[in-house]
């Protein structure tokens, strides 16, 4: 179990972050706070090799930045992970919180498929790096470090657009299988559009097609997410 330390001033955004966090397998949330001076006390007095293994951390706070708290707890050598969650997109920013050793730079506002993409990719990052034992290969260094590459989308096809291929993806993984009806009528767009991109998610992978049987006529071809 990976143990979570939020931070972040905004309440309903500590909210968001402790739901998505929620309907992962893998995490737990054991600490948030609303400021950066919390923030450091909270990563500085958890117990050694225990208590908080990541931070969700914001950018922006009251009493500082995400920048100080990342200072503060490099300088004090905790041994913990760092994922930046902010809507600061200064290249300047990004560049300082690379060279302190974030694992990712995550820019609100996203949905809960770019979330649950990078926190998974944490999450094999973790798992490849506790199974490697002894001085690791150049293959296994390889893929621990490639684990925390985004995965470079392909381009879509004409017509479809990215925010709502991730809605059909989130009504299908999260309340699936769906025919295409059913996809429309949940996100309220026509069945033709529902199913362009419920085929393209079959051939990307991400969906398995298949035949559903029981209802009258002809039988509907249902969508069901890839686990």
């Amino acid at each position: 179990m990976i143990d979570v330390l939020l931070v972040d001033d905004d309440p309903l955004t500590l909210e968001l972050h402790r739901s998505y966090l929620a309907r992962l397998e893998g995490f737990r949330v054991v600490a948030e706070c609303t400021g950066a001076r919390a923030a450091v006390s909270a990563i500085l007095d958890a117990p050694p090799g225990g208590g908080i293994d990541l931070v969700l951390l914001d950018m922006t706070m009251p009493d500082g930045t995400g920048l100080d708290v990342l200072r503060h707890v490099r300088a004090r050598a905790a041994d913990v992970d760092v994922i930046a969650v902010t809507g600061v997109r200064d290249a300047d920013v990004v560049r300082q919180t690379a060279s302190l050793g974030v694992a990712q730079y995550l820019v609100k506002p996203f949905t809960f498929a770019v979330f649950r993409d990078r926190l998974e990719q944490y999450r094999e990052f973790r798992r490849r790096a506790q199974d490697a034992s002894g001085p690791a290969t150049q293959t296994e260094i390889d893929a621990m470090l490639g684990a925390m590459r985004p995965a470079v989308p392909a381009p879509l096809p004409k017509g479809l657009a990215l925010e709502s291929l991730e809605r059909v993806s989130a009504a299908v993984r999260d309340s699936g299988p769906l025919s295409a009806s059913e996809t429309a009528e949940r996100l309220g767009m026509s069945r033709v559009a529902a199913r362009r991109y419920l085929e393209h998610l079959v051939e990307s992978g991400r969906v398995d097609r298949s035949p559903r049987y029981g209802t009258q006529g002809r039988p509907q071809t249902e969508y069901r997410w890839r686990s």
